[in-house]
């Protein structure tokens, strides 16, 4: 009956003794997160203040991480994700890049998990550059009313950020954010010219920063604003017709490279029918074959990529 009664004793010791190391543990991986997420917040608020002094100074801002940050506000993932900033998305990217490897090396070996983190590398690219067209083109349609509102108000040097958040509900996103956060930042700081600084560079969008700065050098100078917006209502209407010529050559352009591509693939067809060996086993199994797709991919690449340029 002892020995039970030790057994008993035993057993309920080594619970405890688990339990409170599970806890330990568990406590050990809660510290690691904290002092992960309190560096990372650091790391942030010190790019935020590098980028405030760069903007200050007028100065070019340089390094990875403050392009990377930039890049995901011009995309607009900050606004839609208020978490993101340049560490998580590097994170986010590691971790998601570990499961593509694993994928692939479980699917193909070696060359299925570099393709997986070539594919994810690719979409994330991808992602963004959709984002930046899709934020530059809203721009693009609100800009003009926005120089309407601005020309009804009568704005002096003193109360054009309390303007700008005014005609900012009568706007659509990225402009109604970007306008009101200048507002508070304003407010909040008493700095107006370095909050219409902040304003210019949460926008990639040319005509939208030439606008914005000449409103901070008109505010710090006291200039007639009425005009700096006649000035820039017409830079801006030369700029979205030469926005609407590139696109009518975007769209002759895109009908020559489908019609071309449209017509490789009609040949590759015609081919294969007349040859004994599938086209598409030279083409997706052999060196030469990879070669000619690595061509055309290119080729397309390329085009993708000029079509953002004048797209932007």
């Amino acid at each position: 009956m002892e020995r039970w009664h030790w057994l008993m004793a035993l057993l309920i010791w080594l619970g405890c003794f688990l339990t409170f190391y599970r806890i330990g543990k568990l406590k050990a991986l809660q510290r690691l997160y904290q002092k992960t997420k309190s560096g990372m917040e650091e790391a942030a608020r010190r790019r935020l203040l590098l980028s405030r002094e760069n903007l200050s100074k007028l100065r070019k801002e340089e390094g990875f991480w403050l392009t990377l940050e930039r890049q995901l506000c011009y995309a607009g993932l900050r606004r839609r994700f208020p978490f993101l900033n340049a560490e998580v998305f590097a994170l986010l990217t590691l971790l998601a890049g570990l499961g593509c490897f694993v994928v692939g090396m479980a699917l193909s070996g070696l060359l299925g998990g570099l393709m997986g983190i070539a594919i994810l590398l690719g979409a994330e690219f991808l992602v963004i550059m959709l984002g930046k067209a899709s934020e530059t083109h809203a721009v693009n349609e609100n800009l003009m009313k926005m120089l309407d509102f601005l020309g009804n108000y009568s704005v002096t040097a003193g109360d054009v950020t309390a303007v700008l958040g005014q005609i900012s509900k009568f706007l659509e996103e990225p402009l109604q954010s970007a306008l009101d956060q200048c507002c508070v930042e304003a407010q909040t700081t008493g700095d107006v010219g370095l909050a219409l600084l902040t304003l210019a560079d949460k926008i990639e969008h040319p005509q939208f920063k030439e606008l914005i700065r000449n409103v901070e050098v008109s505010s710090r100078h006291s200039a007639d604003f009425s005009v700096l917006v006649s000035y820039s209502r017409r830079s801006v209407r030369e700029y979205l017709k030469s926005c609407r010529e590139r696109k009518s050559l975007l769209r002759e352009a895109g009908i020559n490279m489908a019609l071309l591509l449209g017509m490789s693939v009609f040949s590759l067809v015609t081919v294969n029918g007349l040859l004994e060996v599938s086209i598409w086993s030279i083409l997706f199994q052999t060196v030469p074959g990879w070669i000619a797709l690595g061509v055309v991919a290119g080729i397309v690449l390329l085009f993708a990529m000029q079509v953002y340029r004048l797209e932007t």
